[in-house]
């Protein structure tokens, strides 16, 4: 190729190539993005905070007593969350019910001892323990059917379903008939096949 046909081919390149992007126009993007993610998280946050002060009737939660008699059975598994029993989309913020969260759940004849590493410890004694059933779901957590072991308790004037997930889905059966052998069938009060 000789120069002049060189020189004529760069500059024809040079007509059609693309605008280069500004480097402000970009950055700008960026950054409102950026203020947009962070403006819907704190949206979010203020939702979680304001559905904790509508809940702030709720006592605070039971610690476990000193000297728990031998244990009925233990699990651990995952905590997925606290709503009002019957409402499975009604969750439970308030004193940490809310943050889902690993947990050593133990039954013995005093109550339910849930511990939850990085979460508030509670303790239902057993005369607040409503019963106990299989489900698929809780409040932002739907698992297959019978997947869930929900424990209804009361806490003040008010009914609870917990949901819990042991690592072995097995023994969700022997957690059901133990917390509901606990107590005298006419005070078993049963939220399954609430309205979904």
């Amino acid at each position: 190729m000789t120069p002049a046909v060189i020189q004529l081919a760069a500059q024809a390149a040079e007509r059609q190539s693309a605008e280069v992007t500004s480097f402000g126009a970009r950055m700008a993007w960026v950054v409102g993005l950026a203020v947009f993610v962070a403006f819907v998280y704190w949206l979010m946050r203020q939702g979680w905070k304001w559905r904790g002060a509508l809940q702030n009737d709720l006592p605070e939660l039971p610690a476990a007593p000193d000297g728990l008699p031998e244990h009925r059975l233990a699990l651990t598994g995952r905590y997925h969350g606290s709503t009002t029993a019957g409402q499975w989309l009604d969750r439970i913020v308030a004193h940490g019910l809310g943050l889902r969260s690993r947990v050593e759940l133990t039954l013995t004849d005093a109550g339910l001892d849930v511990v939850r590493p990085g979460a508030n410890d509670f303790f239902v004694p057993a005369a607040q323990l409503r019963g106990a059933r299989l489900d698929k779901g809780i409040a932002g957590k739907v698992l297959t059917e019978g997947g869930l072991l929900v424990v209804t308790w009361a806490h003040g004037d008010k009914l609870i379903d917990s949901g819990f997930r042991s690592d072995r889905a097995a023994e969700h059966a022997a957690w059901v008939e133990a917390i509901n052998l606990m107590n005298s069938s006419d005070s078993f009060i049963t939220t399954e096949g609430a309205e979904r």
